[in-house]
């Protein structure tokens, strides 16, 4: 039978994946329901009225799934990770619980008025709760990052007893809730998910834009995602950079693991390509007989901010365990390799647009459709960069993972939630995509019936 550990790392894991698609779509779908509203009662143009009608229903079908699959893993708490609730209730019961009751609620009254109250309500008033449903997005990632930011850099607690169990014992509550993670972890993570919103705007644009190139709401959405995209993209990078020398100084053996450096050295190299020379060493952790494609010195450059020969700790010379190196190296690799070409991406289309060309380049508008499901690739491997290069760890060099399983859990009862919960998850998300793809078929329908309808699509010969 499947061991208890293992199965509930997968049932979170895949938990987690598809919920944070519905949480990062609300955040970073926010602001452009925001703009979209102010404009539309700013100026009266239609063009932003179709465009918050159609991006407001997206935002409600991704709220409610977001509801349906985050009560669940607050649960999972109880019933696979006990013995974690156990020690760091105190710590993480508190925000938690701010994220229900501030941040869901005021996003949801809200969002009923943005829905269904424009011609009940004032233009002023409407547009107010077109903010108070974004600061409910932003304030719901708010708590549940203060909760994971302190489970990566752990302050303001004491260790002690409680039953002869030992406990965490909050002792700072502004120490800790705002950790040395926080900022970093904060600050990426809603402009990942800016980003990732940017492209599906953007592809989904393109998508109407192929069909009728005239469509000035289409166009304007096109034209609004392709300048955020090459400002979010290109402040992801910089950031990134220093987010990445964060880690190295808090968190060594995740930089080690991120780099796949086994050995303690100084001038170390960056493997742009780490291959095990076996198919049993893809799974074993420690494992370092690898094929690579370095440049030299670069980890050692990135990690100290300037020093070529500056010495990066390898993951022989730690003292637990090392984390999955292959998960973790690949899903920063892709993470990282998505994130330039998000920037090559705004920087074509931001040409295109200068000159005039945005709805006359097939290439473009080709590779911005192919493109629109990239960001939460990009964004949900960066997630498996954070949560399984901190393995060992639960909470970090605190609670080991293997020790805040449910000690009553046996492998039947977790294959069986495993089972349930990854069914349950994969048809919700299927449920998502399909009320999507009719709310595209309907619009497109709409935006082929427009009076410039009999404009010919293009050929890429023609580009």
């Amino acid at each position: 039978m499947i061991d208890p550990v293992l199965a509930s790392r997968l049932q979170f894991a895949i938990a987690i994946t598809i919920h944070i698609l519905f949480a990062s779509l609300s955040v970073g779908l926010a602001p452009y329901l925001v703009y979209f509203t102010v404009q539309e009662v700013r100026t009266g143009e239609d063009r932003y009225r179709k465009l918050r009608e159609f991006w407001t229903k997206v935002f409600a079908v991704g709220f409610v799934m977001g509801t349906v699959t985050g009560i669940p893993m607050s649960f999972m708490f109880g019933t696979n990770f006990s013995q974690f609730s156990t020690v760091a209730g105190e710590l993480i019961g508190g925000p938690l619980s701010f994220e229900a009751k501030m941040a869901f609620f005021l996003e949801a009254i809200f969002l009923g008025i943005l829905l269904f109250g424009r011609d009940r309500v004032s233009g002023r008033f409407y547009t107010l709760s077109a903010f108070f449903v974004a600061l409910g997005a932003w304030l719901s990632a708010f708590w549940i990052l203060v909760v994971n930011s302190w489970m990566q850099t752990p302050r303001g607690y004491e260790v002690a007893t409680n039953g002869g169990t030992e406990i965490v014992r909050m002792t700072d509550p502004l120490a800790a809730f705002f950790t040395p993670r926080f900022p970093w972890m904060f600050v990426h993570m809603q402009n990942a998910a800016i980003i990732s919103v940017t492209l599906l705007v953007a592809g989904v644009a393109a998508y109407f834009v192929w069909q009728n190139r005239e469509s000035e709401t289409w166009n304007t959405a096109l034209r609004v995602a392709v300048g955020v995209l090459l400002l979010t993209s290109a402040f992801q990078v910089v950031h990134g950079d220093m987010y990445g020398r964060h880690v190295a100084d808090t968190q060594p053996q995740k930089f080690a693991a991120m780099e796949a450096h086994y050995d303690t050295e100084r001038g170390a190299d960056l493997h742009i390509i780490a291959i095990p020379t076996s198919l049993e060493a893809i799974t074993d952790p420690r494992a370092d007989n690898l094929y690579t494609v370095s440049i030299p010195y670069l980890t050692s450059y990135l990690a100290s901010g300037g020093d070529p020969t500056a010495e990066v700790t390898g993951l022989d010379d730690f003292e637990y365990e090392s984390p999955p190196v292959a998960i973790v190296f690949w899903s920063f690799r892709i993470m990282v390799g998505l994130g330039f070409w998000f920037v090559f991406l705004g920087t074509w289309g931001a040409y295109e647009r200068w000159r005039g060309g945005l709805r006359d380049s097939p290439r473009y508008l080709i590779a911005t459709m192919l493109s629109a499901p990239l960001g939460f690739v990009a964004l949900v491997t960066g997630w498996y960069v954070t949560e399984v290069g901190r393995q060992p760890w639960l909470i970090q060099g605190v609670l080991k993972t293997s020790d805040g399983v449910s000690p009553a859990l046996d492998g039947t009862e977790a294959l069986l939630t495993l089972v349930g919960v990854s069914g349950s998850y994969l048809f919700l998300l299927g449920i998502f995509l399909c009320i999507v793809r009719r709310l595209v078929t309907a619009e497109r329908d709409d935006v082929v019936d427009e009076d410039d309808r009999s404009v010919p699509k293009w050929v890429i010969a023609d580009d």
